[in-house]
């Protein structure tokens, strides 16, 4: 059964949209989620589904329940582990020892090439950002919560939802989605 990794947007942040992982992985579970489990509080659930649904179609629903049962708004992105492998093979940086410098912005969204056009233009030096086709690979010199090159910049150049996550944190989810 394959697993899928799903990406929840600005949980538990500064004390706002509140979900512990432990009631989230019991609410996903009482609906059709298989084996769900998470990996820390900032919104990472891995898990499997008998149903032969779409990345999009697993996104709706899980915001749908969460929406449903918290009354407030989660955008999420799910990847099958596949897609999560390629994402992290293709990172274009070289590894600094210092693996909170590289990150990887998940786009809801495939991003067309008009828009990874007008994203080249932006130039954020020393901080280094490169354009995929679902994913915006980040390395900052600087501090990531002190870099332009957050998620409220790309989301209103994509005009679709991002979320952010370190490199430790994406290898985590690639090993926990392992078969």
């Amino acid at each position: 059964m394959e697993k899928y990794i799903a990406l929840l947007r600005g949980i538990n942040v500064g004390g706002h949209k509140k979900i512990l992982m432990a009631d989230l992985k019991t609410l996903l579970s009482s609906n059709d989620l298989i084996n769900v489990t998470s990996y820390i509080q900032s919104g990472n659930v891995i898990f499997s589904i008998l149903e032969d649904l779409t990345n999009s179609e697993l996104e709706l629903k899980i915001e749908t329940v969460i929406k449903n049962h918290y009354d407030f708004e989660v955008p999420t992105i799910v990847m099958r582990h596949s897609e999560l492998k390629e994402t992290i093979d293709q990172y274009p940086y070289l590894i600094h020892e210092d693996l909170k410098k590289h990150l990887i912005t998940f786009s809801k969204g495939k991003i067309d090439s008009a828009t990874k056009e007008k994203l080249d233009t932006f130039n954020f030096n020393p901080d280094q950002f490169h354009v995929a086709p679902k994913a915006i690979y980040l390395f900052c010199h600087t501090a990531y919560h002190k870099s332009k090159m957050g998620n409220n910049f790309f989301e209103k150049q994509l005009k679709t939802s991002t979320t952010t996550r370190n490199w430790q944190t994406c290898l985590q989810l690639l090993e926990l989605s392992k078969d």
